[in-house]
């Protein structure tokens, strides 16, 4: 038996377990930008009720709503697969205009969470999960 077998084998049972934790995580985190935006929570101001039809309106509703089902994992993988799309959308449009490197256009957070998401709509949800009760892991 090889040394990295060995790494494998300890190691790839816990994949789905850290799969689901990060999934939790990293929907909380995302969810707490879209209350921002619709409620002013954790903070900052809620926006109007009459630009909640603008993109930034949309964004927030698609930030709650599809944050908070990633994070118990339900529909995972179309959630995921659309917020991707929404932060693709959020990096070309609002940061890449400005600036080239995503480190000075202020683009990091919107193309990490783009790649994450894009990841678990590949993967599924990990553990933890309501996909994963009803077979859809």
């Amino acid at each position: 038996m090889e040394k990295g077998d060995l790494w494998k084998m300890k190691y790839s049972d816990y994949s789905s377990y850290l799969l689901g934790l990060m999934r939790i995580v990293v929907a909380f985190l995302f969810m707490a930008h879209g209350t921002q935006k619709l409620f002013g929570f954790p903070s900052g101001e809620p926006i109007n009720v009459d630009t909640i039809t603008t993109l930034y309106g949309i964004a927030g509703i698609l930030e709650t709503v599809g944050g908070f089902f990633l994070m118990i994992g339900f529909l995972t993988r179309p959630f995921a697969f659309v917020l991707s799309g929404e932060m693709a959308v959020a990096y070309f449009k609002v940061h890449a205009p400005q600036e080239f490197w995503p480190l000075l256009n202020g683009g990091e957070l919107a193309m990490l969470y783009c790649f994450i998401f894009l990841y678990i709509s590949a993967v599924g949800p990990g553990k933890f999960s309501i996909d994963g009760t009803r077979g859809y892991e």
